[in-house]
């Protein structure tokens, strides 16, 4: 316990002295000593020897914390030792004390980078040294958190800091602790609204850099983030309202509202934050969007319709251009080598000409060409048989306007007995125009008798078996 004491008080002096804790052996007259500590307590921690590591550790560390100013073992060494103390040790009252050493190992390191006490190879800027601190700070808010359960207070405090100082030297492991303990002290009115927003916004810029440039973590970074996102998620609606998001990108806004994807990105967010379509800001930057958004369906719609006439054809149709939707089809039907689109195309280019432009003889013979090109498909023949009973009543007298009616019933019924998936319509149709058969005194004048064939005359141009009305 003596011992144990002695060596938090030593601690409790570095942290207080400032620099001296970044003492090293350079040049000492201690430093044949403490080279020895240093070696015997490195080798022995390899073969795991803790109790006789800690030692040597001690003395080492009391000599020259940072070694020979070029490394933080002495640092890292004492914590993993500590932890080892700690793990191994029943009384309360010593397992606090160790976690308080710890701390201020932790603390110690991080003013000694802060102080320059130690110099890495490869590390001569400011920024790199703050990122070393940064670290450090990182690893005990982890421990904080996750190890020694510490207060929230004093977690956020720490991973805060490791955050704004390390920046994208951060590592993923921080933001858990931090996004939890932020979320808890803003419902308990200790981070004002601010903070909050300023220390959130560069997590999350930290975090989606190392997610696209840490090739080696960025999947940590990626679940951490998500994690960090949803622990911070029920504050975050007020923290990030939309008032503030309006006043954060309407500079942005006014400065690139020529650029379409920063258009876009400013509607997103300020729909994502809760702004209502209502929301004059919103409504202008919307406004504006659509007319890009028109601008690139037009293209698209362009290119599109170049590759694939059929579609010019679908969308002239739908404009009531006929004429044009029907030149469209005919290009589609001549580009196209699959005989089951063909099919399609020829259907479409039918149903215009029969329905639109009253080019009947033509629209069929495109008709019958579909259902060649499909076989078993019935709709051509409905098609078909739509013609001839639309056409009747201009097939002259009533005995040729009733034959037309039993050539468009044929197609009903052929329809439907190649084709089930017509039989509905077909059979809609059989009921309709059943009644308009011929009538049998009109055959019987004519001299016909019922199932004899006879040809309906017209632009029809069909044989029919003659079958007359009950």
């Amino acid at each position: 316990m003596k011992n144990l004491l002695g060596i938090v008080l030593v601690l409790i002096f570095a942290v207080n002295a400032g620099i001296s804790q970044c003492e090293n052996w350079v040049g000492k007259k201690f430093e044949e000593d403490a080279k020895n500590a240093h070696s015997i307590y490195r080798q022995t921690m390899k073969i795991k020897d803790y109790k006789l590591a800690f030692e040597y550790w001690q003395q080492a560390y009391k000599l020259a914390p940072a070694a020979d100013g070029k490394r933080d073992y002495h640092f890292w060494d004492g914590i993993k030792l500590y932890k080892w103390k700690y793990d191994n040790e029943q009384d309360p009252a010593k397992k606090k004390m160790y976690v308080d050493t710890i701390m201020m190992l932790y603390d110690a390191m991080a003013d000694c980078y802060a102080n320059k006490g130690i110099q890495l190879k490869g590390c001569n800027t400011d920024s790199c040294y703050n990122g070393k601190v940064g670290f450090v700070l990182g690893r005990k808010a982890y421990d904080m958190f996750y190890t020694y359960k510490m207060p929230y207070d004093q977690v956020y405090k720490t991973s805060k800091e490791a955050i704004e100082k390390a920046c994208k030297m951060s590592e993923y492991s921080v933001l858990i602790p931090f996004g939890f303990t932020l979320a808890d002290q803003y419902k308990r009115g200790k981070v004002d609204k601010e903070e909050a927003r300023e220390i959130i916004d560069k997590a999350q810029r930290i975090a989606e850099y190392n997610i696209k440039h840490d090739k080696t973590y960025g999947q940590y970074w990626e679940q951490s983030l998500k994690r960090m996102e949803s622990d911070r998620r029920e504050v975050e609606k007020e923290v990030f309202d939309c008032e503030f998001f309006k006043k954060k990108l309407r500079p942005l806004y006014d400065e690139k509202k020529n650029d379409s994807k920063t258009v876009k990105y400013v509607l997103v967010t300020l729909k994502q934050q809760g702004c209502p379509d209502e929301d004059p800001m919103v409504q202008e930057v919307d406004a504006t969007w659509k007319l890009y958004a028109e601008e690139y369906n037009r293209k698209l719609t362009d290119s599109l319709e170049k590759a694939n006439p059929a579609l010019a054809g679908n969308r002239l149709a739908k404009e009531g251009k006929y004429q044009e939707a029907a030149q469209k089809y005919q290009e589609a039907i001549d580009q196209e080598t699959d005989p089951e689109k063909k099919a399609q195309f020829y259907y479409a280019l039918a149903s215009i000409q029969f329905a639109h432009l009253n080019q009947y003889s033509v629209a069929r013979a495109n008709a019958l060409k579909a259902a060649q090109l499909k076989n078993g498909w019935g709709k051509p023949y409905i098609l078909i048989g739509d013609m001839y009973s639309k056409s009747a009543k201009s097939c002259g007298d009533a005995w040729n306007q009733r034959l037309a009616i039993l050539a468009a019933l044929d197609k009903y019924y052929y329809a439907k007995s190649i084709d089930p998936s017509v039989a509905d319509q077909a059979n809609k149709r059989i009921s309709k125009f059943s009644s308009s058969k011929p009538k049998q005194e009109d055959g019987f004048m004519r001299g016909y008798k019922e199932g004899q064939v006879v040809n309906t005359g017209c632009w029809i141009g069909e044989k029919v078996k003659l079958r007359f009305s009950k």
